[in-house]
């Protein structure tokens, strides 16, 4: 089945989590593939606590709209090889893999849109494969089986207030 949790409220990454948790609790195998994060997030301790693989796939951090070319380059070929790892993933025993922040990355032209639908129709029947991010294009939210959109109504970044550690990462 494939998920996508969508939207420009806070809590995407959040219920993906929550739903990896609920599989892992049933004693099945959960990964999670970071687009566009750096593994620094306070979520990855507890993760791994439970058992669940948290694997970035880039080094780079900051912000996509703060990167120069270079930079953004290099983050290409770093997100791109996310793609091989999820394939392997796929491949093996997880029931389970979360690929947060995805469509941000496919967003960004940092993941081919077209490898990321091949993924998905190789191993969506036979896995759960849950993707996050603002915008999903409508090829993905044409296959995907749950769509869930969380729409911000109001949030301190707005106000200028800076993402509090253990509340936005």
């Amino acid at each position: 089945m494939i998920h996508l949790y969508i939207g420009d409220g806070k809590g995407k990454t959040t219920a993906a989590i929550g739903l990896g948790v609920r599989c892992a609790g049933s004693g099945a195998k959960v990964e999670i593939l970071q687009f566009l994060k750096d593994g620094t997030s306070c979520e990855n301790k507890s993760l791994e606590n439970l058992n669940i693989k948290v694997t970035p796939c880039q080094r780079s951090s900051g912000f996509f709209w703060n990167m120069n070319d270079e930079q953004k380059k290099c983050l290409k070929n770093e997100t791109d090889c996310g793609i091989d790892y999820a394939q392997k993933v796929l491949q093996g025993e997880c029931c389970m893999l979360i690929m947060d922040e995805v469509l941000g990355a496919v967003e960004n032209e940092l993941v081919d849109l077209q490898r990321l639908i091949a993924l998905i129709k190789m191993y969506g029947g036979k896995k759960e494969i849950v993707l996050t991010g603002r915008k999903a294009p409508q090829e993905l939210l044409e296959l995907a089986d749950y769509v869930s959109e969380i729409r911000k109504i109001k949030h301190p970044f707005d106000k200028g207030i800076e993402a509090k550690k253990g509340i936005e990462y």
